[in-house]
């Protein structure tokens, strides 16, 4: 038990998803208009223009696959991770509040803020938790420059680091790959297939480590879970016609089917929660065209979502952040503690050496 007398705020980052199939055309607005997303030469002039086009042309599609999976469920996982995380920090002495900021939908990072700044729950402290293990600009780098034009306060504010290595988070990931594969006739014959949201490769030439931190979870994954099982890693949800990582989810199932393999199990990787990436595009899509590819077994890892083991590492990180926080100097200007997501911070190495 830790025993921390301030009231700590402690902030889950996610994408977020459409809470209604009328919401799937301005979330994705949202989303293609984010300038993490969409950065080209004169892009400040055109990015709306294009993030309007992009989005009506896409809405149709996209609300068909939020209906075949009837809507968006990754709300309510992540408010059930930040209830969970709530609890558990509690029990370690922690007065905790735990809130969610989605980047591209409600509850939007301001609505996050206005809960930390209510009367009845107002903080001494924040903790800032991307729910993305490994780090891109993408995503964790997305949310937290929308925290900073968001954030006014001068309230001391540090920033978990990326924990695709942290034991507790690995072992969780481990746990839900023994749980499918229980459900083949002979585990240890079945491929492993890692998938893991792709990104441009331009985004990657660039510097960003999401490539490398994905290759790594894998690696991490597979020495821990300590099985034989033949593995492949891919990427999925490609946009556009720019050059994405490769290989893709479907090639990786059209390799197997040549390989007259007729089962396979998918792991999604980068993903801490069941939405449309994992119950749309890959338990009911991929599912489907594993089927007419002669694939006759098919199972898919479920999501973390508010697994006791992966709530044990969130509670970690944050616990760790507020040691790190409390040992900095009392001079640091407010908000200095937040990391840059793109080092591997002393908070990272607190809880994953």
């Amino acid at each position: 038990m830790v025993g921390i007398s301030r009231r700590v705020g402690v902030v889950l980052f996610q994408l977020g998803g459409p809470d209604s199939l009328a919401a799937v055309e301005p979330f994705l607005y949202n989303l293609f208009c984010d300038p993490d997303i969409i950065d080209f030469p004169f892009s400040r002039l055109g990015r709306r223009a294009l993030a309007r086009l992009i989005s009506k042309t896409r809405a149709k599609k996209a609300a068909q696959h939020y209906a075949a999976i009837g809507g968006s469920p990754i709300r309510r996982f992540t408010e059930q991770q930040a209830s969970a995380l709530e609890t558990r920090l509690m029990r370690d002495g922690v007065d905790a509040r735990c809130v969610v900021a989605m980047r591209y939908w409600h509850p939007f990072t301001a609505e996050a803020i206005a809960q930390l700044q209510n009367e009845d729950a107002e903080v001494d402290q924040v903790v800032l938790l991307p729910l993305y293990p490994q780090y891109s600009s993408t995503t964790t780098g997305s949310s937290l420059n929308e925290w900073r034009r968001q954030w006014k306060s001068e309230v001391p504010t540090s920033c978990v680091a990326p924990f695709y290595r942290n034991p507790q988070y690995i072992a969780a990931v481990v746990e839900r790959i023994d749980e499918a594969l229980a459900r083949f006739p002979h585990p240890l014959d079945v491929p492993l297939v890692f998938s893991a949201h792709g990104v441009p490769v331009s985004v990657i030439e660039k510097g960003d480590p999401y490539q490398r931190h994905i290759e790594e979870t894998v690696s991490l994954v597979m020495e821990h879970g300590g099985w034989s099982n033949d593995h492949r890693l891919c990427y999925q949800s490609k946009v556009g016609a720019s050059r994405w990582l490769e290989p893709s989810l479907h090639q990786n199932l059209r390799q197997l089917a040549s390989e007259k393999r007729r089962e396979v199990c998918i792991v999604p990787i980068s993903f801490v929660s069941d939405h449309v990436e994992t119950l749309g595009e890959i338990d009911h899509h991929a599912r489907q065209e594993a089927r007419l590819l002669g694939i006759e077994r098919f199972e898919m890892t479920r999501g973390l979502n508010d697994s006791p083991k992966f709530i044990q590492a969130l509670a970690a990180l944050v616990l760790a952040a507020i040691t790190l926080s409390a040992n900095l100097s009392a001079n640091d200007e407010p908000g200095a503690e937040i990391q840059d997501q793109e080092r591997e911070t002393a908070a990272h190495s607190m809880v994953a050496d």
